[in-house]
């Protein structure tokens, strides 16, 4: 295999689209963040970094030893690609937020159903 020219940047492994694969991994990160009740700190953190979105995924690759018990190695590390994007902190946001308020409603009426079966 040939080696870049020196100051060449050489390619990355990854695709630059958006795919439902990609959809997917955002959602079982953000479904996580949600399960673990880290919604406040996960959007405080993303909202105060999304200018150092590249810096982020940077980050990510630094911490990938121990991240990688949420992942496997390939999931890993094409989410560390996308956050480098700006666009996908806000797709992960969002998801964050959506899941988080399903999760409330869900609670809510668990609690319906419990005071029912209470005053029955």
């Amino acid at each position: 295999m040939e080696e870049p020219a020196p100051g060449a940047e050489a390619e990355h492994p990854f695709d630059d689209r958006f795919t439902e694969e990609d959809d997917e991994l955002v959602e079982k990160v953000a479904r996580k963040m949600v399960n673990m009740r880290l919604t406040v700190p996960a959007i405080f953190l993303l909202e105060s970094s999304k200018p150092l979105a590249f810096l982020g995924g940077q980050l990510l690759v630094f911490l990938e030893p121990f991240i990688q018990t949420l992942f496997n190695f390939k999931q890993y590390q094409r989410f560390a690609f996308l956050m480098e994007n700006r666009d996908n902190w806000e797709r992960l946001l969002r998801k964050i937020e959506d899941l988080e308020e399903e999760a409330k409603q869900r609670e809510k009426e668990e609690k319906r159903e419990k005071k029912k079966k209470k005053s029955e």
